[in-house]
Formats: structure tokens, C-alpha cells, sequence
């Protein structure tokens, strides 16, 4: 796993879909107003990856939280950067939201 050694793990859709059943926690879609605005994961929160160091401490908490982009790049990003403030349970979905979708998992819009 890549992430492991920078402190996050990474996820593919169906282990995403696994935890959102089992528990709560914060999906963050990191990509840019239009690409969220043209199809997102449901329930995920909107914070462009740019807009993150600002918006850090917001995040905090007992919840685990899921980064995404477009392909998994910039969520990785984002992920990194939260486990070394301290987040300790992040995850990054492997693939971003073309692998959601390649799944045959749905987009809101």
C-alpha cells in the first residue's frame, strides 16, 4: 500500500461502500467546483484540495475520513497531509471517482 508509509491507507469502492455501511464518517471530494458539479460521491463534502490547509481543523475529530479525487492522486494528497497533523484513521480511495464509477457505483450530481 503507498499510503501506508506516509500514514493513511488506501481503500478501493467496495471497501468504501463496506465502511460507509458500517459506520460513520467524512468523505471529502478534494477536486475542483466543476468537477464536483459535474457528478460526486453522495454524502461527500466539497473542499477543493487548495482549500484544505484552511479547512484542517474542521475535519479533526473521532471520524474516519475518506479523501477523493478524480483518479486518486490529489486525494492522496490531501491524505498525507491530514495523517501528519495527526488525523489517525484517513484513507484515500485508490483510483478516485473513475474507479467509483467503474464499479457501477452511482454519482450524484
Amino acid at each position: 500500500m503507498f499510503g501506508n508509509m506516509y500514514g493513511f491507507k488506501e481503500i478501493d469502492p467496495a471497501q468504501l461502500t463496506e465502511l460507509k455501511s458500517r459506520q460513520s464518517l467524512k468523505l471529502v471530494d478534494v477536486r475542483t467546483d466543476a468537477e464536483f458539479a459535474a457528478g460526486h460521491i453522495e454524502g461527500a463534502t466539497h473542499l477543493p484540495l487548495h482549500m484544505l490547509p484552511f479547512s484542517a481543523d474542521a475535519l479533526a475529530g473521532p471520524e474516519p475520513i475518506v479523501f477523493y479525487c478524480r483518479s486518486g492522486a490529489r486525494s492522496a494528497q490531501a491524505a498525507a497531509f491530514m495523517a501528519s497533523r495527526g488525523a489517525r484513521e484517513v484513507y484515500n480511495l485508490a483510483g478516485g471517482v473513475m474507479a467509483w464509477a467503474q464499479a457501477g457505483r452511482a454519482l450524484a450530481a
